[in-house]
Formats: C-alpha cells, structure tokens, sequence
C-alpha cells in the first residue's frame, strides 16, 4: 500500500472542510451507538465519499477523516470485549485474519528498521492504526452473508453517488469535490486526455481501480434477485468510473474482472486452467527476447505508459539484493522513473522486503483457496455458487490492478475491507471441523442464496481440510 508519512509530517496545521468535520462527527458518533448491522453503511459513506487528504492536527499528529472513525470504532470494539466473552468476530480468527496481522506487523517493522527515524517510527504507527484497527472494525461488522450483503449494496450507492459526478468532472473538468475539500484537487491530464479523480487525490488510476473490482460484487447482486436493482446501478457505474478514469490499469482490471466471471462454464476445471497459465507462460519465456514481465508493457488501452511498469519489475528482480531483507529507500536511483513503484507487489518488496511481500502473495493465494473450497462445499446450490464465484472474479480483478498499481489513498480502505469479506464469507471452509458444523455457518434463511453443504459421502470425508 502507498506509504502514510503524514501520521506526525505533512501540513503543520488542520485542513478539513466544516462539512467533512460534521460529517466525520455525525458518523464518529454512530459507530459508536448504532446496532452492528446499521453502523457499518456510514462508514463505507465517510471512507470513499470524502476526499482523501482532509485531516484534523491534533499535538503534532494528523488524523485523516477515517482514521479517527476507526478510534471510535476502536473504542466502540474495547467496550464490547470488556462486556462479553463472545470472540469480536463470531467464530474467531480466520487464516486470512492471521497473515494479515503478520503482514501488517512485519510490513511496519522492517520500515522502521530500513529508516531509523522517529518519523519512520511515527509513520508506521498511523499505518498500525489504518491497518490493525480499521481491519479488526471491518471484521467486526462483516460477520456472515447477510453483512456481506448489505456492505456490497452499500458500495453500489456509493459507485452510484461517485460515477456521476466523475462524468461530470470528465465533461467539465471541473471536480465537484473540491467544494467540500480544502486541499484542491488537482486533475490529471495525461496524453492530452482528462483523467476524472472523484474523491481519490492521489491519482485517476486508483478511482478508475476502485469501480472495476467491484464489477464482480454488483454483478453478484444482480444475480442475487434480492439485490437486483442495486446490481444494475452498480454495473452501470462500475463502467462509468473505469470509462471517465482512463487508465489502462482500470480498464485491465474490468477485463480481467469479466473475463474471471466468463470462466464459470468450466469452473470445475480450474485446476486444469491454472497449470495451462504456467505452462503458457513457461512457453513465452522460452521464446521471448525480454523477460515475459514485459508483456505488461503491451497492455495500453488509452494511450498510457506500460513500458515503466515492467522496466520497475525488471529492476527490482535484479536488486534484489538490495531490498530483500528490509526493503529499500534508494529505488529512485536504479534507473528513469524507478522512484514510483507503480505495482503493488513491487510496492511490497521495497517496503517490507521479502518477507512482507511474501505475506502479502500468501493473502492473496489463501484467498482464493478459500473461495474455492467453500465453492466446492455448496456445490448443488447454484446461487451460493455463484456468489463464491464473484468472490473470486473480484479477487481475481485485485490481482490485476496490482499489477498497474500500489493501493493508496482510499483503496488501502477497500483492500482491508475486501480481505474481511473474504474472511466472512469462507467462514465454512475454515471455522468447522465436521460436515455437521459446516452446515450451520452455511444457512442464512434471509438471503436468496441460502444453501446448505453437500452430504458427507459427497464430499468423501467426515471432516473438512484444515
């Protein structure tokens, strides 16, 4: 993720809008009081639908608009282990939830011991916060389907909220967020072409990002029924901020998003898939003149640059020396324009070195193993199928931003977000150790996609894989 050195640096004063700072307190204050499955909608709202960058000054350290949602949350999650024995995430700690805390702590560590500084100190401090505290408030509030349910339909508002106004700004490059922002947001125009930004500061491409992995999740409501209209919304928007942000990275991650959910005919086939694309790629390596990473450079949907992104993956395989223990500070000098990682999974290795970025392929792989066996285990009921599988076209779409793309700014949020889902939602792949307790995670009367697991004899074991 983009590194957060504003956690104790940055402007030496407070820059939030009076409208944010109600809003922040309106929200702040709900966390708090609000039943569990209300609480979590406002939240999403303050996260993606105020700029990023406003931020309150407080005895030396910055406090950005979800941050200090996340302290109320925080105490709000203090209260309820003070008064209940329950574990804070209904059936405890999944594997995702553990190498994400490992991720998140090795990540800071190696930082701070890269740097030395109390600055580096104080930054990895407010990415602990970000990291540990937003991440256990998602997991607290994301517990099982019909939590996933609403937090997606929750995120079509939103898309439908943001689209319009990035076609707008597109249209009139005029950013309609600057009138609650007090840092301008600065437009990006590349190749001659007007890159919409929304609410997201830093760059056009995490805006454009953040509507195509969602693509998968909206069409999951539209297949759901229940969620059908909210679905259409969001599929039309999904489209609307990938068009309006004119990124190839965003246009990739679409396609890659569609392309993910065209594969369900032979879903039972992954496997077979999966050993092709090594093999494929085996093959193109045997016969290209350049490392096969520079196929990325290929990809040019609207006239951007793929050449720096594979070039910044090259340099960094060759130093790898350089960074594989704490990371490295000195990439702006391994070549032009290697000061910006522009990949997530460079992004890692240069700020944790190999063992965060082998934290952080971990997530992902548990990820989609996950997925596939709670898949497997509902095999027969067509709509929780289905669901599963969006799951992983919208997993699958990550991958493929990442490749164009370090997240930061509010896509930091929805990866931490992203990854609580999963966790929820592959609770029967890993919370039970029988058939018998794997079916009562797995119903949930008031959805449409309420199933139950295959029998015992059709899986061919009593107990589930741990």
């Amino acid at each position: 993720m983009g590194q957060d050195f504003h956690f104790g640096g940055g402007a030496a004063g407070s820059t939030m809008h009076p409208v944010v700072m109600v809003l922040v307190l309106i929200v702040s204050v709900g966390v708090l009081i609000l039943p569990r499955r209300l609480a979590f909608a406002p939240v999403l709202f303050i996260a993606f639908l105020t700029p990023f960058g406003e931020q309150l000054y407080v005895g030396g350290f910055h406090f950005y608009t979800i941050r200090i949602v996340i302290l109320a949350g925080c105490a709000r999650l203090v209260w309820v282990k003070a008064s209940s024995s329950k574990p804070l995430f209904g059936v405890g700690l999944s594997p995702i939830d553990r190498t994400f805390f490992l991720w998140a702590f090795f990540r800071a560590v190696t930082f701070i011991l890269l740097y030395r500084a109390g600055g580096a100190v104080i930054a990895q401090i407010g990415f602990w916060l970000d990291a540990y505290g937003g991440y256990m408030l998602f997991r607290y509030f994301i517990q099982d389907k019909e939590d996933i349910f609403r937090a997606v339909k929750t995120m079509s508002i939103i898309a439908a909220i943001l689209a319009p106004c990035m076609l707008f700004e597109y249209l009139t490059h005029i950013n309609v967020f600057n009138f609650i922002s007090t840092n301008p947001i600065v437009p990006w125009v590349r190749e001659g072409r007007f890159r919409a930004q929304g609410t997201f500061t830093e760059n056009s491409i995490t805006a454009g990002a953040f509507g195509a992995v969602l693509l998968p999740l909206f069409y999951w409501l539209w297949k759901s029924g229940k969620g059908k209209l909210a679905g259409i919304i969001g599929l039309a928007a999904s489209t609307v901020i990938v068009f309006t942000s004119v990124a190839s990275t965003a246009a990739m991650a679409y396609l890659g998003a569609i392309f993910a959910l065209l594969l369900w005919p032979i879903r039972n086939r992954m496997r077979t898939v999966r050993w092709s694309t090594v093999l494929a790629v085996i093959c193109l390596a045997l016969v290209m003149k350049a490392p096969v990473w520079f196929l990325i450079a290929r990809v040019d949907f609207v006239g951007g640059h793929g050449w720096d992104r594979a070039e910044m993956i090259d340099v960094t395989i060759r130093h790898f020396p350089d960074w594989w223990l704490l990371g490295s500070k000195d990439n702006a000098t391994w070549g032009n324009d290697t000061w910006d990682s522009v990949n997530q999974f460079v992004a890692e290795a240069l700020t944790g070195g190999l063992i965060s970025l082998v934290l952080f392929v971990t997530l992902i792989t548990r990820g989609f193993s996950l997925i596939g066996i709670a898949r497997k285990y509902s095999e027969g009921e067509r709509d929780t199928e289905w669901f599963y599988w969006c799951l992983g076209a919208a997993l699958f779409a990550n991958l493929m931003a990442f490749t164009g793309v370090d997240y930061m700014d509010m896509m930091e949020d929805w990866w931490f977000i992203f990854l609580a889902i999963i966790s929820a939602a592959t609770i029967p792949a890993w919370a039970p150790k029988t058939i018998e307790e794997a079916q009562s995670y797995v119903g949930f009367p008031q959805l449409p996609f309420t199933t139950s697991l295959p029998p015992a004899p059709l899986l061919g074991r009593s107990r589930l894989p741990r």
